[in-house]
């Protein structure tokens, strides 16, 4: 994947382009659009952040139009504003929803820098994607507007990730979802994928506005709204389409960010000065290696390495399923340096572990010489519940558990369980006939347990009106205050627990990331 090349730059000839190191971190923290909500709930810094190096470098771009398509560029623009104007190439929307959409980010000039800032560690990627795809580079703004340039984004309905992919969506572009990694939130997994679905809806609809109206709304919702305006004579264009409101103000608000990137001093509005150069580069690795090692290496804070390898939700980093990490540009050759110099030394802490049959924890814990507690606290085991067999779960390593993990468990493996089955004790009365053959048949256990749990020495005869006690399996629910007999087919008079014929399973509430 070319996705480092200066494939933009490169197209101005005879010129010797002076590569600009950046650096910067920026914290995340929370923030809503409140008027025409986003797509995604975003996470929002409290205050304007800070570079590795002191304030946040700004710059106050003065008023220029985008130049004409017409224009011959002699030398590379110095900042990745300058270069996503000029490519500029979708036609302008004028409505008073852009002038609205206009108010509201002029009003919040705060939010715009954190906003924009955030955006430093990716927007030369994706413009660099932009170009190479001959797209228009108002596409590399949209993020602006699904999440505001988090990563870690998650909307109400489950979309995951800078473009806010939903998980089925995600699966038909390609972005695996595992219990190790997430490609909806990945910075080069998620930009191919959501290019790709807008240059299939571009394909389709012919218009940039309604393919960012079916990439909010949903194709079929737009081809239908089409198909009901032909069908009374009415406009095609988006403006003319009747839609929910979160895609009526869809594109007035990548608008509004268009303008005001255009010309930020009419706005308000201060932006970054971002250089036109690559953030991070993408590193090879060949070994597993736990998460906080690798930030180590390469001399960077957690937080840094996950904001530019964001896919990634579990401590250890399985080189079969990501054999590429992205690392700051001058960090990447420390990085590898470090790398060389563990060769022969143990990278990762820890490995995969698939579930031979379905079990509760505290047998699973034994079998991989891990404690209860430990096994929980590294994997999200909801209370109640078993494992189901097959499942995987991240283990220490240790022992025969201290290889690699294969390519296969790294790209398929999952989680799932079972509601925990216990054993409830009930006392039934003996029938004039019953043999524990004939008792154990109707309580669907064996004759050996009934003998073992009452103390009966074998062969015995049972009398009627004998009390006798039986375990029947039951499930509790993960909060432990309800129990279902699983079954229990009781002797005629006998007073028992009601029958269950099935037992709902009860899933984890887990957080996806999704569009």
């Amino acid at each position: 994947m070319n996705h480092l090349s200066f494939h933009s730059i490169t197209r101005w000839t005879g010129l010797t382009v002076l590569a600009l190191a950046l650096t910067g971190c920026v914290n995340l923290g929370k923030t809503v659009d409140a008027a025409g909500a986003t797509s995604a709930t975003v996470a929002e810094p409290e205050s304007p952040p800070a570079t590795a190096t002191g304030p946040a470098v700004v710059q106050t771009v003065q008023a220029t139009k985008p130049p004409s398509k017409s224009v011959i560029h002699t030398e590379p623009p110095a900042d990745i504003w300058v270069r996503i104007r000029q490519g500029f190439a979708m036609p302008d929307l004028e409505n008073d929803l852009v002038k609205d959409r206009e108010d509201w980010y002029s009003s919040r000039p705060d939010y715009i820098l954190r906003m924009t800032e955030r955006s430093r560690k990716y927007l030369f990627h994706i413009v660099e994607e932009l170009e190479r795809r001959n797209m228009p580079t108002e596409l590399a703004l949209l993020p602006f507007i699904e999440s505001a340039f988090n990563p870690e984004a998650v909307s109400s309905a489950k979309a995951a990730g800078m473009w806010q992919f939903m998980p089925a969506t995600g699966k038909y572009f390609d972005l695996k979802q595992n219990i190790f990694r997430d490609e909806r939130r990945g910075v080069i997994e998620s930009t191919r994928a959501a290019l790709d679905y807008l240059q299939k809806l571009h394909g389709m609809f012919g218009d940039w506005h309604l393919a960012l109206a079916a990439y909010n709304w949903g194709e079929g919702s737009v081809g239908r709204a089409l198909a009901k305006n032909k069908a009374a004579g009415l406009g095609l264009s988006y403006s003319d389409l009747s839609m929910p409101n979160e895609t009526r103000y869809y594109v007035p608000k990548l608008q509004a960010v268009k303008n005001i990137i255009s010309q930020p001093e009419s706005f308000n509005a201060r932006l970054p000065l971002i250089q036109n150069h690559p953030y991070f580069k993408s590193v090879n690795i060949t070994r597993d290696i736990d998460v906080k090692l690798a930030a180590n290496f390469a001399g960077i804070s957690l937080n840094d390495f996950k904001a530019l390898n964001p896919s990634m939700s579990r401590p250890v980093i399985l080189a079969a399923g990501t054999p590429e990490i992205l690392l700051p540009w001058d960090n990447a050759d420390k990085f590898l340096k470090r790398l060389e110099e563990h060769a022969n030394k143990p990278l990762a802490s820890w490995t995969a572990w698939t579930v031979p049959k379905t079990m509760k924890v505290s047998e699973a814990s034994k079998l991989v010489n891990m404690t209860e507690a430990e096994l929980r606290s590294i994997n999200p085991i909801p209370n109640g519940m078993q494992l189901k067999q097959g499942s995987t779960l991240l283990v220490a390593r240790q022992g025969a558990l201290d290889s690699d993990v294969t390519e296969h468990l790294a790209d398929n493996a999952q989680l799932s369980f079972a509601p925990e089955v216990v054993l409830r004790r009930i006392m039934v009365k003996v029938l004039k006939g019953d043999t524990l053959v004939s008792l154990a048949n109707r309580h669907d256990v064996t004759p050996t347990s009934i003998a073992a749990w009452n103390k009966l020495k074998m062969p015995v005869a049972l009398k009627p009106g004998q009390s006798i006690a039986i375990l029947v399996p039951t499930t509790s629910s993960s909060k432990g205050s309800k129990v279902t007999t699983k079954k229990n087919n009781t002797s005629k008079g006998a007073k028992q627990a009601p029958r269950a014929n099935a037992v709902k399973k009860q899933s984890a509430k887990a957080k996806t990331p999704a569009r």
